[in-house]
């Protein structure tokens, strides 16, 4: 796999706090939380960036990373309100070249978010 520290944490080389795992996506609690409940929800598949996304190849692994933020929103008791974040590249704040869903929820949400 690749070499981002996410790859690392979906070949278990980095441990983590894992709440959700399929054959095509894990989700895990964020190490440094800006909300109560701050879950990253990636593809095993490693996708740079969502601007490296292809609707014919990869819109069941999106699907399924919706599917878990929905999930786990409802385990987690936040599913009266929540955020779901794509960053996208330097300027948009992202700062692990894997696509990742941030799932924030558990306080009230601002906008803008600041």
């Amino acid at each position: 796999m690749g070499n981002t520290i996410f790859s690392k944490i979906i070949d278990k080389e980095i441990k983590a706090d894992i709440v959700f795992e399929s054959d095509k996506v894990l989700a895990f609690r964020d190490i440094n939380p800006q909300a109560p409940v701050h879950i990253i929800i990636i593809p095993k598949e490693e996708i740079p960036r969502i601007n490296n996304f292809e609707m014919t190849k990869h819109s069941e692994v999106l699907c399924e990373m919706i599917d878990a933020a929905n999930k786990l929103a409802r385990e987690m008791k936040i599913d009266d309100g929540f955020r779901l974040v794509i960053n996208s590249g330097d300027k948009g704040g992202q700062t692990v070249y894997h696509l990742h869903i941030h799932l924030l929820g558990g306080r009230q949400m601002n906008w803008p978010p600041g």
